[in-house]
């Protein structure tokens, strides 16, 4: 360092001047704003659309003897977010939207598919 001139610290940052955090909070807001006006609206769709996938798709693996992957093609147009998951242990299938809704349908000997938390 030549004389005369002393070691500066850099100022700190703002928390305002950071555009990532500023992107964060209004994705957050409009994903609030979204979810409060239309929230009930998903809520009712991702039920009914679990509890189809579901239903259907453990009658196709377990009662038709189909592999689960067949068992999407029954699927109706705009039933791309659903996705299956098994369990051959319990007889089950899932059906979920991620981060919203999931749905679970067991075979049952005499019964078929039975959707949980449907059946009384």
């Amino acid at each position: 360092m030549a004389m005369g001139q002393m070691a500066m610290a850099k100022p700190a940052r703002s928390i305002r001047s950071i555009p990532w955090l500023k992107l964060l909070v209004v994705l957050a807001l409009v994903g609030g704003t979204v979810a409060w006006f239309f929230g009930e609206g998903i809520m009712g769709r991702a039920l009914a659309g679990t509890a189809y996938a579901a239903k259907n798709a453990c009658s196709c693996r377990y009662i038709g003897g189909h592999e689960l992957a067949q068992c999407e093609d029954d699927f109706l147009p705009g039933m791309e977010m659903v996705f299956l998951s098994e369990d051959e242990e319990a007889q089950s299938v899932t059906a979920s939207v991620p981060l919203i809704r999931s749905t679970t349908a067991t075979y049952r000997e005499g019964f078929g598919c039975v959707l949980e938390g449907w059946d009384g």
